[in-house]
């Protein structure tokens, strides 16, 4: 059973409302779907999105007229709803089942197949990827994505390596890049960073962050809560200056203004970000990374065609 992560503290910051409309962007296995829906009355909806098949069929499971289930990435959110939403909910990154099951090859733990696709049916494995990316791309994701310092070493090992023969077992990648790594932080196996990186490029994790965000607030009515829980400092960054550059008006410096006259921002932040307790992390320790960051809609109109994400990661509205 998948132990969601940070539930009670992200069901408090929803302030569900019984009759409202909320939509969980990522389903996984239903933890926090079905905590929302003990909350709602009986006018109540909520809908759930994920592009993986197998939440797909966990979500079958929940036979209830409130609830419906669309297979789509959380990028895609639009398409899902017809009407503005009381509450919004995204837990990023992979899921626990996807690193546990051993066929998916997320995971460096146990040998599989090179995958790593949340969606299997769409896009190159990680092993195709590898087969036919260039020697500096590789090493730009792993260095990017991966924060990995020793990124030209392990690129030009995979080159070398897929020159032999060809790499498609999670058990050859990580073997290999334990031997590119010259020093291990402790407590890290040193094929960590390497996994995270290629994971993140291959499903695009950065991008679906980017362009969900934007839709969220737009879809968003006013008084509605945006709760994002992010799992490392790439993703995590980007929510936290997406929701805080919301939360500033835009107003030119030096603009003699009282403070009755400054414009009301999109969104006001809700507490400060929230971490799983030490309990928490004892009994689920993968959720030792796990930053809970959430948001309010504000009845300021949102312009979505004019907000992007610009070189810098500095969002803009």
């Amino acid at each position: 059973m998948h132990t969601p992560v940070l539930l009670s503290e992200t069901i408090s910051a929803l302030a569900i409302r019984p009759q409202g409309v909320y939509l969980d962007g990522t389903f996984g296995r239903g933890g926090h779907s079905r905590a929302i829906l003990e909350r709602l009355g009986p006018q109540g909806r909520l809908i759930a999105l994920d592009r993986d098949p197998q939440a797909e069929a966990a979500a079958r499971e929940i036979a209830d007229p409130r609830f419906a289930f669309f297979r789509l990435a959380f990028s895609q959110l639009s398409q899902a709803l017809q009407q503005p939403v009381d509450g919004m909910l995204f837990d990023l990154g992979v899921s626990s089942p996807q690193l546990d099951d051993a066929s998916r090859g997320f995971s460096f733990r146990v040998d599989a197949p090179l995958d790593m696709r949340m969606d299997p049916t769409a896009g190159p494995t990680a092993a195709e990827w590898l087969a036919s990316a260039e020697e500096q791309q590789i090493r730009e994701v792993i260095r990017d994505y991966g924060e990995e310092r020793f990124a030209k070493q392990i690129a030009a090992a995979i080159v070398a390596a897929r020159g032999l023969e060809p790499l498609v077992r999670t058990r050859q990648l990580a073997d290999l890049v334990a031997k590119a790594v010259r020093t291990r932080e402790p407590g890290q196996d040193p094929a960590t960073r390497t996994f995270q990186a290629l994971r993140i490029h291959l499903n695009r994790e950065l991008e679906e962050v980017s362009l969900m965000l934007p839709q969220a607030v737009a879809q968003l009515a006013a008084g509605a809560r945006l709760a994002v829980i992010s799992f490392h400092s790439l993703e995590d960054r980007i929510v936290k200056q997406f929701m805080q550059s919301l939360a500033r008006p835009d107003v030119p410096r030096r603009l003699p203004l009282r403070a009755s006259e400054m414009p009301q921002p999109v969104l006001k932040l809700v507490g400060r970000p929230v971490r799983p307790s030490q309990d928490e992390i004892h009994s689920n320790p993968r959720a030792r990374s796990a930053t809970l960051r959430v948001a309010e809609r504000t009845a300021v109109p949102f312009n979505l065609q004019n907000t992007r994400i610009e070189p810098g990661a500095r969002w803009r509205n």
